[in-house]
Formats: C-alpha cells, sequence, structure tokens
C-alpha cells in the first residue's frame, strides 16, 4: 500500500538480511515524522501508520522461519513529547522534547513478551514507577546481546568512559525470560 510501502520494504529487507546471518540491521523512517513540534496529531497518525503493519509483519516473518527468539528488534526513538501543547508559527499544535517519559519496546532475543514496564504520573510527564534511564536500556540491549556493559569503554579527552555511563545502570532482568 502507499502509506507502508517505503518503511515496508525497509522491513522486509530487514528480515531477509536475517534470514543471511547480517547481525546488526538498523532501519529507519525518512524526515523524522515523530519530532513533531507542530501538527502532531496529524503526524504521528500519518507514522503510525506508515509503520504499524510492516513492523507486525516483520514480528510475524521472523517468528514464522523460527528467527524471533534469536533477534532482539528494538524499536524507539531519542526522547518522547511533552504532555502539554505548544503552538507553532503557523498555529498548528505540537510538543516538545521529553527525556522524563517516552516509549520503546523490545521484541525476541530474550524479552518477555506481552509486558509493560514503567509507569508515568498522571500526565505523562514523568516516569513514577520503575524508571529506566538510558544508561539502564543500553545495559539492558548489551546483556540481552550477551555482552558485559561494565566492560564496555571508549576514549573522551584521551581519558576511559563506561559506555553506559558513570552512574551504575542497571539491567531490567523484569523484562527478561
Amino acid at each position: 500500500e502507499k502509506w507502508t510501502d517505503s518503511y515496508g520494504r525497509r522491513c522486509l529487507l530487514a528480515r531477509r538480511l536475517v534470514e543471511r546471518g547480517v547481525r546488526f540491521v538498523q532501519i529507519f523512517m525518512e524526515e523524522q515524522p515523530w519530532d513533531s513540534h507542530a501538527d502532531l496529531a496529524a503526524n504521528h497518525r500519518g507514522a503510525c501508520l506508515r509503520t504499524d503493519q510492516p513492523v507486525a509483519a516483520l514480528l510475524r516473518d521472523l517468528k514464522e522461519r523460527g528467527l524471533l527468539d534469536s533477534t532482539l528488534v528494538v524499536w524507539g526513538g531519542e526522547f518522547g513529547r511533552t504532555p502539554t501543547t505548544q503552538k507553532s508559527a503557523n498555529g498548528y499544535s505540537g510538543r516538545d522534547h521529553n527525556m522524563q517519559a517516552f516509549t520503546s519496546w523490545l521484541a525476541g532475543g530474550g524479552v518477555k513478551g506481552g509486558t509493560s514496564y514503567g509507569i508515568t504520573d498522571d500526565f505523562g510527564h514523568a516516569a513514577v514507577e520503575n524508571p529506566v534511564s538510558v544508561h539502564d536500556f543500553h545495559a539492558t540491549i548489551l546483556h540481552l546481546l550477551g555482552l558485559n556493559h561494565q566492560q564496555l569503554f571508549f576514549l573522551r579527552s584521551g581519558l576511559e568512559e563506561r559506555l553506559t555511563g558513570i552512574e551504575p545502570p542497571r539491567v531490567i532482568t523484569e523484562i527478561l525470560r
């Protein structure tokens, strides 16, 4: 279909690469439709129309081929949206970036299916129960990939810095099988 063609082809290509043994595949949506400072409702509705069916088909295809249990699928962005609107110069309502509460999901590769983790306040502004930092999220993904996040460093200004930050992150074991 017109709405799902571009992202659907990317999901199909991702599945084919996994079938051939490629160990890391990243797909994305063009034009950053989730970053909606203006016209949020229309942008997000359109982004959902373009992604929902292709992602569902990707997960179904991986499962039917026996690949989902050995493939970690990570879906998300780098931030959420604030629960309050902002008006743009052209009068369209959007929302600003929100680092205090956002949604990502994991499937396959050692993750419990049907699990929801963490709760926000009544407004959706900040996590109030079981908050997960970005470093916790990264530590969990690395754990699922068989890597010990405490042994991974990079150089910043000539000094070693842990990939998952200075504060000790935790692997979110509650979502693991």
